[in-house]
């Protein structure tokens, strides 16, 4: 064969990609067709969120590019015009619309929650896009109409919005319509169940092999989940919207510029004597954290020392001097060097909170520049409902397989979320910092709960771990829901104190 045949031979080999229309085609198709995200999802074996993502200008590849491409194709020939009829002929009456029919989908007005929608007396910045909006939605202002919100624009592709080879996307974020109930409504933690019981009879019962096949595909369905349990709320996931340099890793192996407030703290001096120490475990500490601020659309930039707290995201901020360290940790955690530093909503929140005059245990942060935007604390909150309700079934029912799929998927969500290669269906490293430092915020208010009723506070460690000396009982209740604490370790420590007889006895000889 010569070397013209063997070229020719490996491009007869090779199958053309299949042509997709633009983004907004694609969704404008699927709507028209009147189908969900879901329909598509599960006819083609992806999650919803993957079809919002080739709906925002993603491409898939291989046999599912070729699926899409058909599918498509198909709803543009479905949905073609008729073809002219001659001038004599009467068009034909339109078919009644029986219980069997289904209507047109309905405007953007049509799908909102009107009930929430109010006119305000001035424009004010969108949530989500940040242009001036009409109207507010459930308190927030907002763009009612799709076409007018520039969220829905595709982002120019500049170098200070491109990051390791990572272009932002263009973004979908306009309130949910409201829908009726349906059977997924009344259990929503009906997959994980069904999931469970697939795994389990897959691998013949073997719950060892059931649980790793279910942690690993913990992601996904994480992602499902979170689709089925948004259905209906005011707002929609913006999935992949522009990320200020700051929340940019550094390099390929460092971080960005975020700071967590992570503790890592031992109280430097214990009372004299021999001191009992119980290690309190913090159970579901990332899954409590999902109960908070998290910004709706594209963070903006503002400078100056003021909070609003109708708002989220992170901080510049010159942290205030921290004078009880003997007893408490640092909110802030453990940082070595001086000087200002980027930290995150709950953070600022906290501080905010000891400096008031409740406390009154620091100044003030000064807060230098911020980006944010408008925010709600439920916005993950039917998600982390379901998960804690699923959680708490399989520990009543000593079912470890469900625990452990129930783990990864709320674990690994969070820790996903940013520049991950894992979960390339939501592109949020705010959410993640956010959701992060909420854990240790919940840690730290419960050093201090600890304090307040009397413990001695000896270590506090991540996310999870509390060390006192005390009667801890009456402060925390005992046992393996997410709002109860569990034992972790008990040990002793420092010195038996002498016996004063002994010590006053002297030597006669």
């Amino acid at each position: 064969m010569s070397d013209f045949d063997a070229i020719d031979s490996l491009l007869a080999s090779l199958t053309p990609q299949s042509a997709l229309p633009e983004a907004r085609v694609r969704r404008g198709l699927r709507e028209r067709a009147g189908l969900s995200k879901a329909q598509l999802a599960r006819t083609l074996g992806v999650s919803p969120s993957t079809v919002t993502g080739w709906e925002t200008g993603r491409d898939p590849s291989g046999e599912l590019r070729t699926k899409y491409a058909y599918l498509l194709d198909g709803l543009a020939a479905k949905l073609a015009p008729p073809a002219p009829q001659p001038a004599d002929e009467a068009p034909a009456p339109p078919p009644a619309l029986d219980e069997n029919t289904t209507s047109p989908a309905p405007g953007p007005a049509a799908d909102d929650d009107m009930d929430d929608v109010e006119a305000l007396a001035a424009p004010e910045p969108c949530v989500l896009c940040g242009q001036p909006a009409r109207h507010q939605v459930a308190g927030f202002p907002q763009h009612l109409d799709p076409a007018q919100c520039a969220s829905t624009a595709p982002v120019p592709d500049t170098p200070a919005k491109r990051s390791e080879g990572r272009t932002a996307k263009p973004v979908k974020a306009v309130p949910a319509g409201r829908r009726a109930p349906t059977a997924s409504d009344a259990d929503p933690s009906g997959p994980t169940a069904a999931a469970v019981a697939e795994a389990l009879e897959a691998h013949e019962g073997d719950v060892e092999a059931a649980t790793a096949a279910l942690v690993k595909r913990a992601i996904p369905d994480a992602m499902a989940l979170l689709d089925e349990t948004r259905r209906g709320g005011r707002y929609a996931v913006v999935a992949h919207p522009w990320i200020p340099d700051i929340l940019r890793k550094q390099s390929a192996r460092g971080a960005d510029q975020i700071w967590e407030a992570r503790p890592k703290w031992s109280r430097p001096e214990l009372p004299a004597g021999r001191h009992e120490v119980t290690a309190l475990d913090i159970n579901g500490a990332y899954l409590s954290a999902l109960k908070t601020h998290l910004p709706l659309g594209q963070l903006e930039h503002t400078t100056g020392n003021m909070h609003d707290r109708r708002r989220a995201g992170v901080h510049l901020i010159n942290p205030p001097a921290w004078e009880h360290g003997a007893y408490l940790p640092n909110p802030i955690g453990n940082r070595d060097e001086p000087g200002p530093l980027w930290v995150t909503e709950p953070t600022l929140r906290l501080l905010l909170r000891l400096s008031g005059p409740k406390y009154g245990l620091c100044e003030p942060p000064e807060i230098h520049e911020s980006f944010t935007s408008g925010a709600t604390e439920s916005l993950l909150e039917k998600f982390r409902i379901t998960l804690k309700d699923a959680r708490d079934t399989a520990i009543a029912a000593d079912d470890e397989v469900t625990l452990e799929y129930v783990k990864a998927m709320y674990s690994k969500f969070v820790s996903t979320m940013g520049e991950s290669n894992y979960n390339r269906e939501l592109y949020r490293p705010d959410w993640m910092h956010l959701i992060r430092s909420q854990a240790f915020a919940n840690l730290w208010a419960k050093a201090l709960k600890a304090h307040d009723a009397g413990l001695t506070v000896v270590r506090v460690m991540g996310t999870d771990e509390l060390h006192v000396v005390g009667d801890w009982r009456r402060v925390f209740p005992e046992g393996r829901g997410v709002s109860e604490v569990k034992v972790k370790d008990v040990y002793a420590v420092g010195a038996e104190p002498a016996d004063p007889a002994a010590a006053g006895q002297t030597d006669e000889n």
